[in-house]
């Protein structure tokens, strides 16, 4: 039996987060709620593409549609929403057979294709997977394929063994920054505008167009905190000196986006939050603390310093018109500014 393709509804809404929750393909950033406020604060059309055989739902993929200057592209995630990883979500994939879960994926995304490239007529697609997604049906299809490397901690051990673990030094700049009177507070909508200005302030003097909106965070905020959304913010004396914005979501959690560092200090109010973060994960029983930037080399110095384990994913484009790589080129910067956080 084929799979044929329809476009979710807002009907289709509960079933569709259902997918993503029981699936270790599905993220935060895969949810109904998440996914419209995305197409809200970007150019683009959402198009929830959901497979089916017969009457069953095998997979969902959302894509974002942009139509600019005559050129159709297909994105997921689409330029200019920090989402690291989208990609197709396969239901209850992990109980499938090896042959049987490669069938459906090089199938499903076949499929897609085809909707993608003949009814949307797009030139160019991209989507960056996620760790947990088979990157070997895009190789099969053509497609171009760019590794993208991140951290993940195992947050499946004592608390003391994770601290112990971590970089002696590490630990030493965190205890001096607690012995000075910084602590962690749960940040509020206030304090997510602070770090967001920090960033924009950064960019700015490294002459570089920040392109994510304030908006689109506060919206974010405001959807998802306190559940799933948490600014951890250091504050000494009362002043905020350093935060970052973490998500979580089924057992894991993301260090998104942080407060840009102060110039010169013999402190580091992030890396106190960064182990907030790891400690408050731990108490609620996740299993999963993920950083992204792991590939840039700048940046795993620092992140290795907390002992997680280089992991790879996939950043994956497809275009048949030569035109099209001016529209490819803009969007791995964008991808490249998501992996190389300033925090």
């Amino acid at each position: 039996m084929e799979i044929t393709l329809k476009l979710a509804s807002e009907n289709d809404a509960q079933v569709w987060d259902k997918i993503v929750t029981s699936s270790p393909q599905g993220s935060i950033f895969h949810t109904w709620k998440w996914l419209h406020l995305v197409e809200k604060h970007t150019d683009t059309r959402l198009y929830p593409i959901m497979g089916l055989k017969g009457e069953a739902i095998i997979g969902i993929l959302p894509v974002f549609h942009m139509k600019k200057y005559g050129m159709s592209a297909a994105f997921s995630p689409p330029p200019s929403t920090d989402i690291p990883y989208l990609g197709p979500v396969l239901k209850d994939s992990e109980g499938y057979p090896q042959y049987k879960k490669e069938s459906i994926e090089k199938e499903f995304q076949s499929s897609v294709d085809h909707y993608l490239t003949s009814d949307l007529g797009c030139g160019f697609i991209a989507l960056t997977l996620s760790t947990h997604h088979d990157p070997r049906p895009y190789m099969w299809a053509d497609y171009i394929l760019e590794p993208i490397f991140d951290y993940h901690l195992n947050l499946n051990q004592d608390i003391e063994a994770i601290w112990q673990k971590m970089n002696n030094k590490l630990r030493a700049v965190i205890k001096r920054t607690e012995k000075q009177g910084v602590i962690i507070e749960d940040g509020s909508e206030a304090d997510l505008i602070d770090i967001y200005n920090s960033v924009f302030r950064r960019y700015k003097e490294q002459n570089r167009s920040l392109t994510l909106s304030q908006d689109y965070l506060v919206d974010l905020y405001r959807a998802f905190y306190p559940e799933n959304f948490k600014v951890f913010v250091a504050k000494e004396n009362g002043e905020t000196i350093g935060g970052i914005i973490a998500i979580s979501y089924n057992n894991r959690i993301l260090s998104w986006v942080g407060k840009a560092k102060p110039e010169s200090s013999n402190i580091s109010p992030n890396d106190l939050a960064q182990w907030e973060i790891i400690r408050y994960a731990h108490s609620k029983g996740y299993s999963l603390y993920e950083e992204i930037g792991a590939g840039t080399e700048r940046l795993s110095r620092f992140k290795a310093k907390f002992n997680p384990k280089p992991v790879c994913r996939f950043y994956v484009r497809k275009y048949p018109s030569r035109s099209y790589r001016i529209l490819e080129k803009a969007y791995s910067t964008t991808v490249k500014r998501v992996i190389g956080k300033l925090v």
